[in-house]
């Protein structure tokens, strides 16, 4: 629980990569600190314990920490990606897996890492895991992760509105997201007024 209460939790090595990584695309490190709150949100929405919620925080700012192995010009391509930029930035969650399990202190993290781009229906990537073999964490991150994506401003595409974001939710829920967290998120989050995101 210690590890996760406070920043000094990281390695040298790891805070050495993320602000590489930072560094190198700014839009990374605020895409990782919104991913990081969504997260703690619907932690808290779901009554999760404190400690837990830290977690949370943690995996949420460091889930993309493997973008440090993909070129800068496929991070900041202002037009769509081709098949084989596409299986580069594939590989970011698999090199993010490597890089905290390195650590005693992240490796607990690691495999929800790994599986932040899984499909609640087994679509996914790298592994094609379902649902059922996934931890909550992860599947809290998957919904954190896509909803930030959809609603942030891309090189490549225009964001999405909340309400276009919570269709999307909808539609996906059950293929990519887990249908009751994608239940919480859209009625206890996002159509909360008190909470701004």
């Amino acid at each position: 629980n210690k590890i996760y209460e406070g920043i000094s939790f990281r390695s040298q090595t790891i805070d050495l990569i993320l602000n590489t990584l930072q560094e190198k695309n700014k839009r990374e490190e605020q895409h990782s600190v919104r991913v990081s709150r969504i997260c703690v949100e619907i932690g808290k929405a779901i009554n999760l314990p404190e400690s837990e919620i830290n977690k949370l925080k943690v995996i949420g700012l460091l889930h993309d920490i493997g973008k440090i192995g993909v070129s800068e010009s496929i991070l900041n391509k202002m037009g769509r990606l081709t098949e084989s930029e596409f299986e580069q930035i594939k590989k970011h969650s698999e090199i993010g897996y490597r890089i905290l399990s390195s650590s005693s202190q992240t490796s607990e993290i690691a495999q929800d890492v790994l599986d932040h781009h899984e499909r609640y229906d087994g679509g996914g990537y790298p592994r094609g895991k379902t649902g059922n073999k996934l931890s909550l964490m992860t599947k809290i991150l998957t919904i954190a992760d896509s909803y930030d994506a959809m609603t942030s401003e891309r090189p490549y595409k225009n964001p999405l509105s909340k309400s276009e974001a919570i269709d999307e939710l909808i539609r996906h829920s059950a293929k990519q997201f887990d249908p009751g967290l994608v239940d919480i998120f859209i009625n206890s989050i996002l159509k909360n007024a008190e909470i701004v995101l």
